[in-house]
């Protein structure tokens, strides 16, 4: 299962918004085939073991497959594997965990079972959820994973007074950064970060099949026509989410290139849970956050984030910009709470995984 968690890893950046499975197939204590879920499409982690064991002359009739989530029984963008593993006449299937998808839910094992095949899970459940945390996120609650990023000095702070901000971080710690955005169905930012900054929201510091949706918070409908995330041949689509409506200028950014989304709060501003639940719709797995102290703020104050990604640089920078605008508590008791999950050098910066407690 180990092993096949390692080819699960292979789509880490191309499955999406399939999760991101392996599978490994044995016979005779020894591996056949093996396999993991291509691009949207195309085939998925069984159905390439299979094809890899039959490539290389190997009879799966009576072989057991290790398959890191339960093996789709429905219909979608490809036939059910289950169907695939019962004609190619496995004896036994292994599975990691569970799919959490209600039109498999249990559906695929029952359906291998009824086929006399034996099947056993979990094993090694924790980290095949980890693999798909998204997936499983957005399938238990209709929701993406969301992960903000930020980049500061040892006191917190992302850029001076000034605004300057380029760079705190080391350049390794920028790379693995976009490393990060090319995992995430979508990167969001905010107006004032496009604004200040002009970004191009892509990943750049390696090849991608595909490029995230760009999506950008912005309330008053602000964005100019020229930005740099409105003019990329290689985009992945741009989403404007605004609070404001400006026909003119609409019809220009939608000439531009742009998707618009009117998703005001009581407030005149954009809705932020229900945009949450709008990307789940969209089936956006892992949405990845780059914006400035105000939106990290308010998607803070909202309940909308699941986890940090913090870099932090060994360096002291005094008065500026901090990462979070959040109101002043009365009382430790009301401090959000997070676990870390993972700390490691990156480069001469350190790599901070924290996840909020609700």
């Amino acid at each position: 299962m180990q092993y096949a968690l390692e080819w699960a890893e292979k789509g880490l950046y191309t499955a999406r918004p399939n999760p991101r499975v392996g599978c490994v197939i044995v016979k005779d204590q020894i591996i056949i085939g093996a396999g993991f879920t291509q691009p949207t499409g195309q085939a998925h982690a069984e159905i390439q073991a299979l094809i890899d064991a039959k490539n290389k002359g190997n009879d799966v009739n009576g072989a057991t497959a290790y398959v890191t989530l339960e093996p789709c029984s429905h219909f979608g963008r490809t036939p059910p594997c289950c169907d695939a593993l019962i004609n190619a006449g496995l004896k036994r299937v292994v599975a990691a965990i569970s799919d959490p998808n209600p039109m498999v839910a249990g559906r695929g094992f029952a359906r291998l079972k009824a086929a006399g095949i034996q099947v056993d899970y979990p094993l090694m459940q924790d980290e095949a959820y980890e693999m798909n945390i998204g997936f499983f996120t957005r399938m238990l609650t209709g929701k993406p994973w969301v992960r903000m990023k930020t980049a500061a000095s040892l006191d917190g702070k992302t850029a001076l007074l000034n605004n300057q901000s380029q760079w705190i971080t080391s350049s390794q710690a920028r790379a693995d950064g976009h490393n990060w955005r090319a995992r995430a169905c979508a990167i969001l930012t905010g107006i004032g970060t496009l604004l200040e900054d002009d970004p191009q929201l892509t990943v750049r510091t390696m090849p991608v099949a595909r490029q995230p949706l760009r999506i950008i918070v912005d309330s008053k409908l602000q964005t100019p026509t020229a930005a740099k995330a409105l003019h990329n041949p290689e985009s992945g689509g741009v989403l404007i989410v605004h609070a404001t409506q400006k026909p003119e200028h609409q019809t220009r950014l939608i000439a531009a290139g742009a998707e618009l989304l009117y998703l005001p709060n009581a407030d005149g501003k954009v809705d932020l849970p229900k945009l949450m639940l709008e990307l789940g719709h969209r089936e956006i797995n892992e949405l990845h956050i780059e914006a400035g102290s105000k939106l990290n703020g308010s998607l803070i104050q909202e309940n909308c984030v699941n986890e940090l990604l913090m870099y932090l640089a060994p360096s002291i920078i005094g008065d500026g910009r901090g990462m979070f605008d959040l109101p002043a508590l009365d009382d430790l008791n009301q401090q959000r709470r997070l676990s870390f999950k993972q700390i490691q050098p990156i480069g001469e910066d350190l790599r901070i995984l924290a996840r909020f407690h609700h």
